[in-house]
């Protein structure tokens, strides 16, 4: 079984006698950010598995499979088993969120899609994700935040717009905006997805790194939805 790491697409190839590692200074140097560890991420081949291991001191990463049916949030110490057949990773290092992919050869399982056909209906005028549900207007403000990613068709880099980019970008103020940032926030904290709390000391740039890291690994938001930003009208 053999791992490979993609980023602004080059592929690295894991080594079995040592560990593949992923920051500032490593075998995969993801970039010159001063935010970044210098060794941030290794993907080291131990008692018969793979594994992701998280070795900074202060970074978390999101883990999640390609259909976004799997998610782990990895805090520092914290490692994961690599059974799946790919990954992609995100974290947020200052300003800037990063992802990259990773691809297992003859992984141990398989991840199987569900029926959606089983699948209730949605609300109207809401979109379900998992148990929560969705105003038009926080879906616009996901797939606002997550624009730069959803149009980029390789991993790498992204930058996320600040609440007043993204209010402008919706024809919102920025008061609107935080206000429904809030309640997207709150109402994810609620069904048990963490770091999105808000309160003192809970940045709220700290918070929408967490909540792009979220919906991207989950699919909360696809490049379909895209279209949504299209033609948006005055009352946004």
């Amino acid at each position: 079984m053999a791992v490979t790491v993609e980023f602004c697409g080059e592929e690295f190839r894991a080594p079995e006698d040592a560990p593949l590692t992923i920051g500032r200074v490593a075998d995969v140097e993801i970039d010159d950010n001063p935010y970044l560890h210098r060794v941030f991420l290794q993907v080291v081949h131990e008692h018969g598995l793979w594994w992701l291991a998280n070795v900074g001191s202060t970074l978390t990463a999101t883990v999640a499979d390609r259909k976004g049916l799997f998610q782990a949030w990895l805090s520092p110490g914290a490692r994961i088993p690599l059974a799946l057949e790919s990954f992609t990773v995100w974290f947020t290092a200052g300003p800037t969120t990063y992802d990259f992919d990773i691809t297992v050869d003859d992984a141990s399982f398989t991840s199987v899609e569900t029926d959606k056909e089983l699948e209730p209906e949605d609300s109207p005028g809401e979109t379900t994700v998992g148990r929560v549900s969705m105003t038009p207007d926080q879906k616009l403000l996901v797939v606002a935040l997550c624009e730069s990613f959803l149009r980029t068709s390789y991993a790498g880099q992204g930058q996320i717009p600040s609440s007043a980019q993204a209010a402008g970008r919706l024809g919102w103020t920025t008061t609107k905006f935080n206000r429904k940032l809030d309640n997207v926030c709150q109402k994810l904290a609620d069904a048990g997805i963490r770091g999105l709390h808000g309160g003192p000391g809970k940045l709220a740039s700290n918070r929408k790194s967490r909540l792009v890291e979220h919906a991207l690994s989950t699919r909360m938001v696809t490049e379909a939805d895209l279209a949504l930003l299209d033609g948006l009208g005055d009352d946004h």
